[in-house]
């Protein structure tokens, strides 16, 4: 990463986005399906088609700034993720529901730092369409933090705190 300028700083910000977005597009799917909670695989579900859009409107971003799109991997998705497919392991459905609401929540406030300092370089280097495109994307991932956190203290979290029942032998 060679970053001389404010501009140079962007453009890394919204490359390493583009790669982080991209990794969602992979794992939402999986999240979902490992989800037990209808509510929950709904709101991946949803989340993903949002994210889809994410990746295009970063693509928006990169034209503005009549550059082709290209990823820097991030680091900090790949463990995140890293860590949400972990969770996919926990047998008790309940818990691995919680477990995976607290992965994704992880992702969220990742993605909100992100999409907030983006925005924030962006909207100081003057661009005229990329701080809109940026804070509608931050609006939506603020959005899918406070669902999934709904989701957990309304249902998710309660079931995970009832006793497992034990056959008996």
């Amino acid at each position: 990463m060679n970053v001389q300028t404010i501009e140079d700083l962007f453009v890394e910000q919204i490359q390493d986005l583009y790669d982080a977005e991209q990794r969602l597009v992979k794992a939402l799917p999986k999240m979902a399906e490992a989800s037990t909670n209808s509510e929950l695989r709904s709101a991946f579900e949803d989340h993903l088609q949002q994210t889809q859009g994410h990746v295009q409107r970063l693509e928006q971003v990169f034209a503005e700034l009549g550059q082709d799109p290209k990823k820097e991997t991030c680091e900090a998705m790949k463990g995140l993720i890293k860590e949400g497919e972990e969770m996919m392991d926990i047998e008790q459905p309940a818990i691995r529901d919680a477990a995976l609401i607290a992965a994704a929540n992880r992702v969220e406030h990742y993605e909100i730092a992100a999409y907030g300092t983006a925005r924030t370089l962006a909207t100081s280097l003057g661009l005229n369409q990329s701080p809109r495109l940026l804070e509608q994307t931050l609006d939506e991932e603020k959005k899918a933090d406070a669902k999934l956190t709904q989701i957990a203290e309304q249902t998710v979290n309660q079931q995970a705190m009832r006793p497992k029942t034990r056959h008996a032998r």
